[in-house]
């Protein structure tokens, strides 16, 4: 990380980040074309390993390019805001927290793999502990994906809000 004064070292406050945002970039690419889409996601963090799980339709641009590659990134932020250094335009700036993760998404093939899926984003997605109950229909229209994280790091940076 070039400016090692922003980055969180603390997983914790990274683990912090990821349980309060609701709304992830997942990248992908094919053939040199980078595809960027917004995503709901669910997470897990076990015995040190990191992993988010998707869902959407068993066709698409997104499940094309992961069966044919299935390395990826995924970004989150929060506790974004407009902030001023100075009275300069080229002063503004922006105060953010973000997590950028590396890993290798898989599709999950049985329904007890796609429920839990399905549950870890429902939970991650209400705040409500629930276990909800999949009919085999129900998992048969949804694919379920899960991204296991190779690495992830996390950048802060903080300022005094506009208009503070």
């Amino acid at each position: 990380m070039r400016r090692k004064d922003r980055e969180i070292v603390d997983l914790e406050e990274k683990l912090d980040i990821i349980s309060r945002a609701r709304i992830c970039r997942l990248g992908l690419a094919e053939n040199n074309q980078p595809y960027v889409v917004p995503l709901n996601y669910g997470c897990r963090y076990e015995d040190g390993v990191l992993a988010f799980y998707f869902h959407g339709a068993h066709e698409g641009r997104k499940i094309g390019m992961i069966r044919k590659n299935s390395a990826a990134c995924v970004e989150i932020d929060a506790d974004t805001a407009l902030a001023l250094e100075g009275e300069k335009p080229c002063a503004w700036g922006y105060a953010y927290k973000s997590v950028i993760a590396f890993g290798v998404i898989t599709l999950l093939e049985t329904d007890a793999e796609k429920a839990d899926g399905l549950n870890r984003i429902l939970r991650h997605q209400t705040g409500r502990d629930t276990e909800y109950c999949f009919s085999p229909d129900e998992l048969s229209t949804v694919a379920v994906f899960k991204m296991t994280v190779s690495e992830f790091t996390g950048k802060a940076r903080n300022l005094q809000l506009a208009g503070t």
